[in-house]
This record gives C-alpha cells, structure tokens and sequence, in this order.
C-alpha cells in the first residue's frame, strides 16, 4: 500500500486533519517517516493504520500526485487524498501547505501537478504558468466561511461590523490602535494582541481586500504564520487575541477558541453550514480552489483519477467533514463538463 505523505511535523498532521481521522493516523504517522522521505517530516497513512478496506473495490491506477499551496484547502485535500488512497492503493500522494502563493510559485514551476489556493489565480500567476507551457484547469472544491476568532475567555467582541475590522486591520491602524477601546468605546481598555495569515497566503489576500478595500492592504503589526495552527494557538493563549482563519480550524478548535459573528450590514451573522448556504454571511464567504495541469490530468492516470474523484458528489462528505460547505449536485455536474470539455483558464 503506497503511502499518503503530508509536509509537516506529526503533531501538525494530527492537528489538521479532521476528528475522523486524526486519531487512526497518530501511530502510523510515527512508522512512516522514512516511508515517504524527503528532507521535511512526513506521514504514512496507507492502509497500515488499521482502517477495514475490505469494502474497498481497489484500481489498477498506479503513479504519483504532488499537491500543495493552500493551508485552508489543506484539511479538504488531505480528506481527498486519504480516501482515494484506500480504493487506489499503488498511488503516492504527497501534500504540503506552502500557502497559496508559494503553492502557485511551485505548480507554475512543475513542481507540482496540483495547487490548492484559497483565492483565484492572478494574472501574473497565470501568465508564470502559461510560459512554462502550463494550461492550468481551475477546480471550485468547497465554500468557507472566513472567520474571525477570539479567545474563549473575550466577552465583548461578540460581533463586530465591517468598520470595526476595518479599523483593526487597515495599514493606517499600525502602531496606533493597540488597544480595544480604540476599536469600539465599548470595548474594555486592554491591549490588543492581533494573529493573522501570512502575505502568501491567499486568505491574507481575500481579508485584506474584501475589509481594507484592496489585497494586500493591511498593517503588518501582528503575528503572521502560513500555519494555521500558530494563529489558533495564539488566539488559544491570550485572552486578548483576535485573529483571521478558513473555517475549517475554528470548526476543529471550536473548544480552544470562539467566533465572532458579522455584521455586515444586515445584522449579526455567525459562520456555519446554514449561513454560508443562505449567503448569509456576507462578505466572509468564498470559494476554494485547485488548480491541475491539463497535460498531467490527460496524461497521467493516477492524476485524472485523483481529479476525478475530487469532483464526484459522492466524495463530498469527505468535504463536510472538514468544516467546511460542500458544493451543490448541479455545481458538481458543471465543473464536470467544463473538465470534459478540457476548459483552462
């Protein structure tokens, strides 16, 4: 049984994928660190970790899919991943989380024949794969609802508008409001203590544009990581913390940390399944990606499986499971064609 190999440390596994799998994956992740080698640490989750595949129909697909970008669409290509492994055993799939922009960087490199991304592809971004003979096939695969979170113990910011995000995050609130007074009067005088994705991170871009006006636009004042896992710590560790996520982190910690709910101009919202499909929440709600080769999905069958099996309906629990809203029937049935019909981007 070829092995599923993540990018990260054993702790940073069993903390990312969901409650379904993290705890059949803790000891089998300590015996597959040599499995899958490499320089970074990594995990074997194949069929040795106990989990009953005699129900499984196996394939005759064999080969290797590298994915990265995205630690929002991590947990979501994980889920993937392990599953398709299960029914397609002679298949080595390699997932990382170097965020959106690195993963983009990587795939337009050949690198990679997969890239999660939490934003569309740039245009330069596109134009960097184009040259490199890449005609890239964009993939939506889920809905999150991006969330602002606070420590538990935080009894004020239940919910926050637009503008007082705004006057948290905007570039002209560096170095001046530090304080959560400044943000709303009502608000009690304490330090404010801010965690947030890094510049490569496509949630970094969707916050800072749909809040500030303008991607990028942000104060850079604040504890950055490109893993999610630092902010929910962060968050988890100071009473005085907010900080910006994907759902799929709150929906694993929601013991560690609570959401705040937005008001984005139709009164308070809070994120969840039932808002985000109501459109609801407004304007924390985006698409997520991947982004595959044509060449690789026409050429390589272990590709076109993996691909395959991403967009059938029938594998979009696996996405529920992660937090985060699984697309509609009629929207699976679309991005079908459109990967029949061979559309690029």
């Amino acid at each position: 049984m070829s092995p599923v190999c993540a990018e990260f440390s054993i702790e940073r596994v069993t903390q990312m994928l969901s409650k379904k799998f993290a705890c059949s994956l803790s000891l089998v992740a300590v015996l597959g660190l040599a499995a899958c080698g490499g320089g970074a640490d990594t995990a074997d989750t194949g069929a040795e970790d106990g989990t009953d595949t005699a129900a499984t129909e196996e394939t005759d697909v064999a080969g290797t899919v590298t994915i990265d970008g995205s630690s929002t669409v991590f947990p979501v290509s994980e889920a993937m991943a392990e599953e398709f492994q299960l029914a397609n055993p002679d298949v080595r799939i390699t997932v990382g989380a170097s965020g959106t922009g690195g993963g983009f960087e990587k795939f337009c490199g050949g690198e990679t024949q997969v890239s999660g991304a939490s934003r569309p592809i740039k245009d330069e971004e596109l134009a960097n794969c184009n040259e490199a003979g890449i005609e890239v096939i964009e993939v939506p695969v889920a809905t999150d609802a991006l969330s602002v979170v606070v420590n538990p113990e935080n009894d004020w910011a239940v919910c926050m508008t637009l503008d007082e995000l705004n006057t948290i995050w905007s570039p002209e609130s560096e170095g001046t409001v530090d304080n959560w007074n400044q943000v709303n009067p009502d608000f009690p005088d304490a330090p404010l203590v801010l965690y947030g994705p890094g510049t490569d991170s496509g949630t970094f871009d969707y916050f800072t544009e749909t809040i500030n006006g303008e991607e990028g636009d942000s104060r850079a004042d604040y504890t950055a990581s490109e893993d999610d896992n630092v902010l929910v710590q962060g968050v988890e560790g100071d009473v005085n913390a907010l900080g910006y996520f994907g759902y799929a982190y709150y929906f694993e910690n929601q013991d560690r940390m609570q959401s705040v709910e937005v008001d984005g101009g139709s009164g308070c919202v809070a994120p969840n399944e039932d808002t985000v499909l109501a459109g609801e929440y407004a304007p924390l709600s985006r698409p997520l990606f991947m982004y595959y080769s044509k060449a690789a999905y026409d050429e390589d069958p272990a590709v076109k499986a993996f691909i395959d099996f991403v967009v059938d309906p029938a594998n979009k629990e696996l996405v529920a499971g992660t937090g985060y809203v699984p697309r509609s029937d009629d929207q699976y049935a679309e991005t079908k064609s459109k990967i029949e019909a061979g559309e690029t981007k």
